[in-house]
């Protein structure tokens, strides 16, 4: 199984928009390395959902219930998405500041990359952050 990152904006679509979905499609994708990481993701893997803006932190657990599939918003055809569910709601909300302040986690892609909406999580990191989540790895 590998882990994931995926960034949103609150406003946009929050964990409270994904609860009351059950499920939906991460669409709107339009960053090549973003993207290749979509078509990388597997049915099964998990990821942070991870909410950007004002008071960035990850604040759920999601898993990939559908690898990529063509995006139906991409009216070109190169662009994919995955189907995510929720898993578990972060116990304690993990900051980027808490990221950023941890030692083991100063080389992830959310602190190197911090643009990139969907981003690979060594197994290392996924460890790290679920302790600080209060969720089990």
């Amino acid at each position: 199984m590998n882990h994931w990152l995926l960034k949103s904006d609150p406003e946009t679509y929050s964990w409270a928009h994904l609860i009351r979905d059950g499920r939906s499609d991460w669409n709107g994708v339009r960053n090549h390395e973003a993207a290749n990481n979509l078509r990388a993701m597997k049915r099964g893997d998990r990821a942070f959902f991870y909410h950007s803006g004002a008071e960035p932190a990850i604040v759920g657990i999601v898993e990939i219930a559908k690898a990529s599939y063509p995006d139906p918003t991409d009216a070109s055809g190169r662009f994919v998405t995955v189907d995510i569910a929720p898993l578990a709601p972060a116990k304690e909300p993990v900051t980027l500041a808490a990221i950023k302040a941890a030692p083991g986690l100063k080389t992830m892609a959310l602190i190197r990359q911090s643009r990139l909406s969907v981003q690979p999580i060594t197994a290392a990191e996924w460890r790290a952050i679920c302790a600080m989540a209060g969720i089990p790895a």
